[in-house]
């Protein structure tokens, strides 16, 4: 395919991309970047991966940061972004401590499934329109971050936006809430320019992490991050964590929230991202406690939060109840003291145990 077609293909990709509902498109060369690579490396060896031992182990950790690994004959990749921006500030409901706090990105319909499928009809067009083209169609993969593809680092190489201090994707035009995606093809179009770094000497991000998860800029330790802790870690937490958590109850948006780039977001327009009738409002902390498995699977059924499972989502709930500082939600610690799962059950003596030094 000549210049001209390549670069001309690449500009209907992108306005398929726009009807498709993506608000950002950008490609780069599907080659490794072993710097991305070496990042992840020292990550790992410092252990701030905590239990997530698939980001390291097995034949998806030893082909992470290398896309080609992924798909053999891949040129490019093509990486997409969906607005998920808040309508409200997404940091009130810390306020409200008889409520919990539940990340923006997981309060709608899980994105994984709402972008592949976009993505698989973008994917089609591609394959068609480069078939019209004159050539066969090319080979295409799709991808929503479940894959040991390195997208944060790949979406700063399209040009989508930059690695803020926070570690996280940050963009000028949306802030921190882009959903990203991607689609590697052996067509080989024209890359974008990479995006740099706009963060300056801002640190709030830093500042605004709870639990100090941030040694230094650029560098997360995950085994403090709430996020982490919420989501992934499957056991029981550390006291001096549970103390700084808050009322979080799945995941965390405060280093999110308090970059000023979302000055320029604004709200999504994806009915799909919008909270669930269930979290319309914040949720109260003492109707989440008495959720059983049956009842927590039906009020999160196709949303992110059903991943975690009732008992690592009811011990969430416990440690946000300690923090709380309520006594009128002792008697529901209390009641789940004897749960059946040891990791509520001990989250909610812990919370009983403060309610009630709180009262003293």
């Amino acid at each position: 395919m000549s210049p001209e077609r390549r670069k001309n293909l690449k500009q209907r990709l992108i306005e398929e991309a726009g009807a498709l509902g993506f608000d950002a498109v950008g490609v780069a060369d599907a080659g490794a970047a072993p710097k991305d690579r070496r990042a992840l490396e020292a990550f790992l060896k410092a252990g701030r991966h905590g239990d997530m031992a698939w980001m390291a182990d097995g034949p998806r950790g030893a082909v992470r940061g290398d896309p080609q690994a992924m798909m053999p004959g891949a040129r490019t990749a093509i990486v997409l972004g969906r607005n998920y921006a808040a309508g409200e500030e997404p940091l009130a409901v810390l306020e409200e401590r008889d409520r919990g706090a539940v990340s923006v990105y997981a309060r709608g319909k899980d994105y994984h499934d709402v972008l592949k499928k976009r993505l698989k009809q973008l994917a089609r067009w591609l394959q068609a329109e480069a078939a019209a083209d004159g050539g066969d169609p090319p080979d295409v993969k799709v991808f929503v971050d479940t894959a040991p593809l390195m997208e944060k680092p790949l979406a700063q190489r399209a040009g989508i936006g930059w690695q803020g201090k926070h570690t996280n994707l940050v963009s000028r035009a949306f802030g921190s809430w882009l959903f990203l995606g991607e689609i590697l093809t052996s067509l080989d179009l024209p890359p974008d320019r990479p995006e740099v770094d706009h963060c300056g000497s801002c640190d709030a991000c830093l500042r605004a992490c709870p639990t100090d998860a941030f040694p230094a800029p650029y560098r997360l330790d995950a085994t403090r991050c709430i996020s982490y802790l919420t989501i992934e870690h499957k056991d029981a937490i550390a006291p001096d964590l549970m103390a700084r958590m808050g009322n979080h109850v799945y995941g965390c948006d405060d280093c999110l929230a308090v970059c000023p780039w979302n000055k320029f977001a604004e709200p999504t327009d994806e009915d799909a991202f919008r909270p669930r009738p269930a979290l319309a409002e914040p949720p109260r902390l003492a109707t989440l406690a008495r959720l059983d498995d049956a009842a927590f699977r039906e009020t999160f059924a196709g949303s992110p939060v059903k991943r975690t499972g009732r008992d690592r989502f009811v011990r969430n709930v416990m440690i946000a109840i300690g923090n709380s500082g309520d006594a009128s939600l002792a008697p529901v610690a209390r009641e789940l003291a004897d749960d059946p799962s040891d990791l509520v059950a001990d989250a909610a003596r812990w919370a009983a145990r403060r309610l009630s030094a709180a009262d003293d």
